[in-house]
């Protein structure tokens, strides 16, 4: 096992920024070499903070630089496979923020690119290593819940202030609105249930099939007829593809059932981080507001109603420390300091580590373009009217797939 340093390029600086807390604490395994972003400003900041830092606005010119071990893909969405395959072709390992491809022709590129190289690759799926996510991963594995019959993602965030630059034009995430129609950010909300039935691993499940339906959409035509006026092109009806509200059901090959809902421009206070489990044991339940705690309910072991002798739920932080993730008990003391629950942290941990130790990531390639073609799956469906698409086995190797 090395552990030699990790020499670390980001390209997306602006996003980038999000992870400074976590590059500091990991300052003595990760030398942060370079940058890449098209606003000089964002470099110079990355320079006030790293004065040893190399800037690029040309990203095939720093893939060049043979100083770099490694890339950090944090650029606009739509840019994440291309800029991932590349730096692979480059000789870089890389970590790639959500989601990993958004077509099937993407994703398989990108299987037979890690494939070819033997490079490390990782999706930054956050979500994923959240305390209690992990906690609930942890019990899974031990069999405390039985066997787990159905789970429940949802990423429900009001963020229609990113959907448009000042002047009333579109960001990506805008032009992601515009121009699809489906379950358009499934990573969150698959990502930490697929780990708990052990989706893509030894003697685990694999997706079997989707079905999606999406509402109308309504929030982005009322929200820019108030903040542009009724004739802003996005204030009229049609301008918009996508729906508010997103749902689908996936099915497993062992029957499992993953319901989700993806959600993140109707008005209302957020619930990004909304999870259920439930076995035949045992069940889970994530807090719904910061008013709310996760609960987690085990038979035989949850206390009962005194009065009626009815089941009770308990608190999830019952079982924390005792059922704590092993990454949580190593490294819980600084990802608590972190973003999304320490996912910000414990996903650049993970990778660095991976690199050091020579092994798969947590999140490798093939669970990346599995949770990310929900995608391009879901829009097939719901342009079928909601009938069922097939997901395709990305582990069967180029020269065999249908």
């Amino acid at each position: 096992m090395s552990r030699r340093r990790v020499r670390l390029a980001i390209v997306g600086g602006n996003r980038g920024a999000s992870f400074l807390n976590a590059l500091h604490s990991l300052a003595d395994r990760i030398d942060l070499t370079a940058t890449c972003d098209l606003n000089e400003l964002v470099l110079e900041q990355w320079k006030g903070i790293f004065p040893g830092i190399r800037t690029y606005s040309d990203y095939s010119e720093m893939l060049q630089d043979a100083s770099i071990d490694a890339v950090f893909v944090i650029s606009p969405m739509h840019m994440h496979a291309r800029h991932s395959i590349d730096a692979l072709n480059a000789g870089k390992h890389v970590l790639s923020e959500v989601i990993a491809v958004q077509s099937l022709e993407e994703a398989w590129e990108l299987v037979e690119t890690v494939e070819r190289t033997g490079l490390k690759y990782m999706m930054s799926e956050n979500y994923c290593f959240s305390r209690s996510n992990l906690t609930v991963n942890h019990m899974a594995q031990q069999g405390l819940f039985g066997e787990i019959t159905h789970v429940e993602g949802g990423y429900i965030h009001d963020l229609r202030h990113l959907i448009h630059h000042p002047n009333g034009s579109l960001t990506w995430r805008g032009q992601l609105h515009q121009n699809y129609n489906g379950v358009n950010y499934p990573t969150h909300s698959i990502g930490p249930a697929a780990q708990w039935i052990a989706l893509n691993k030894p003697g685990g499940d694999r997706l079997k099939s989707i079905s999606a339906q999406v509402s109308e959409p309504r929030a982005l035509q009322n929200y820019f007829s108030e903040q542009f006026g009724k004739d802003h092109p996005a204030a009229r009806e049609g301008y918009w593809s996508q729906g508010d509200s997103a749902v689908a059901a996936l099915k497993t090959e062992k029957g499992v059932l993953i319901t989700l809902r993806i959600d993140w421009v109707s008005v209302r206070p957020h619930n990004k981080t909304h999870y259920m489990l439930q076995g035949t044991k045992g069940a889970y339940l994530s807090a719904r507001h910061p008013y709310e705690e996760d609960l987690v309910w085990l038979q035989n072991r949850s206390p009962v109603n005194g009065e009626d002798g009815s089941e009770v739920w308990e608190k999830m932080s019952c079982y924390q420390p005792e059922y704590d993730h092993p990454k949580w008990k190593q490294w819980g003391h600084l990802a608590a300091g972190t973003k999304h629950g320490g996912g910000d942290f414990l996903v650049l941990e993970e990778f660095i580590s991976a690199i050091q130790e020579d092994r798969s990531p947590l999140v490798d390639v093939y669970d990346a373009v599995t949770w990310s073609s929900v995608f391009f799956l879901s829009m097939e469906s719901v342009k079928l009217g909601g009938n069922t698409v097939t997901f395709p086995d990305f582990r069967v190797k180029a020269g065999s797939k249908g």
